[in-house]
C-alpha cells in the first residue's frame, strides 16, 4: 500500500527547508564580515564642522566625481553645509549642470566598462554600506583611503590593504605620495599594516589624514543628510517627554491626595 504524505507534514517540511535556507543566507554575510581585513582606524567625527564638510565636498568633486557619482544628492542640498547657491555653482559644478541637478558623474557607463571593466559604483550610500562589526562605514573609508600602496603586480600599479586587489588606482596619490607596504612576519589578516613613504606628496602624513577625514565626513553626511536633524528632533522629543512627566506626576499627586 502506497503511503501518502499528509498536508501537515508537507507544510512542516517546507517550513524547515525555508528556515534552513534563511539561516544559510544570514550566515554568508556574517562569515564575510568575520573574515574581514585589517584593524580599522577610527575616522575623525567632523559632522558638526561645516568648514571640514565643505572641504570634503571640494575634494569629492575634484578627485572622485570623475568616476563616482552621488546620485542621491542634488547640488542645492549642499546649502545645508553653509554654502550659497552661487558658491556651489562657481566652485563645485564643473559642467553645464544646474543647481538642482543630481551629483552624477559625467563618465558614461559604456566608457567606464571599456576602461575599467565595470562601472565604478555610485557612492551615495557607501558610508552606510561598508559598516561592519569591525567599525563604521566611515572607519572603513578612512582606512581604505590611507592604505593604498605601490604594487607593480597590479594592472594599475596599486593595491590596498583594506580592499585587496582593488581595481581602483590611488587617485589621491598626488596628495599622499607613494608608500610601500612593509611586510610583517607572522602577521595575521587583522594586524595593523606598516608603510614606508618613498615619495612625498603634497601633504605631510598628518595633513593628508585630515584631508581624508574631511572627505570621509562629507561622504558620511551624503549617506544620510538628515542625521543631524533627526538627532536634534530626538533630543527635543526627550526634553518634551521629561517636562510632560513632571506635570503628569504633579497631576497624579494632586488627584490622589484625598484618596485613602
Amino acid at each position: 500500500m502506497q503511503t501518502c504524505t499528509g498536508k501537515g507534514d508537507l507544510e512542516m517540511k517546507t517550513m524547515r527547508n525555508l528556515k534552513t535556507l534563511l539561516a544559510g543566507l544570514l550566515l554568508v554575510p556574517a562569515l564575510a564580515l568575520a573574515s574581514g581585513g585589517p584593524e580599522l582606524d577610527r575616522a575623525p567625527n567632523v559632522s558638526g564642522d561645516k568648514a571640514a564638510l565643505q572641504n570634503g565636498a571640494k575634494l569629492f568633486v575634484n578627485y572622485c566625481q570623475g568616476c563616482h557619482g552621488l546620485s542621491a544628492i542634488r547640488y542645492n542640498r549642499l546649502t545645508d553645509l553653509g554654502l550659497s547657491e552661487k558658491q556651489i555653482m562657481e566652485n563645485l559644478v564643473f559642467s553645464d549642470g544646474k543647481i538642482g541637478d543630481q551629483m552624477t558623474t559625467a563618465m558614461s557607463a559604456a566608457d567606464a566598462k571599456k576602461w575599467f571593466g565595470a562601472a565604478p559604483p555610485d557612492l551615495s550610500l557607501v558610508a552606510r554600506a561598508r559598516a561592519s562589526e569591525e567599525g563604521s562605514g566611515a572607519d572603513w573609508l578612512y582606512t581604505y583611503l590611507r592604505t593604498f600602496y605601490r604594487d607593480e603586480s597590479r594592472a594599475t600599479g596599486w593595491n590596498n590593504v583594506a580592499f585587496d586587489k582593488v581595481g581602483m588606482p590611488h587617485i589621491l596619490a598626488g596628495l599622499q605620495g607613494v608608500q610601500e607596504l612593509v611586510e610583517m612576519e607572522g602577521a595575521d589578516s587583522h594586524a595593523k599594516p606598516t608603510f614606508k613613504l618613498v615619495q612625498q606628496g603634497q601633504y605631510a602624513p598628518a595633513e593628508y589624514d585630515k584631508q581624508v577625514g574631511d572627505l570621509v565626513g562629507f561622504l558620511t553626511w551624503a549617506a544620510e543628510p538628515q542625521a543631524a536633524l533627526r538627532t536634534q528632533l530626538g533630543i527635543a522629543v526627550l526634553v518634551f517627554l521629561g517636562v510632560l512627566f513632571v506635570f503628569a506626576y504633579l497631576l497624579k499627586k494632586d488627584y490622589w491626595k484625598d484618596v485613602h
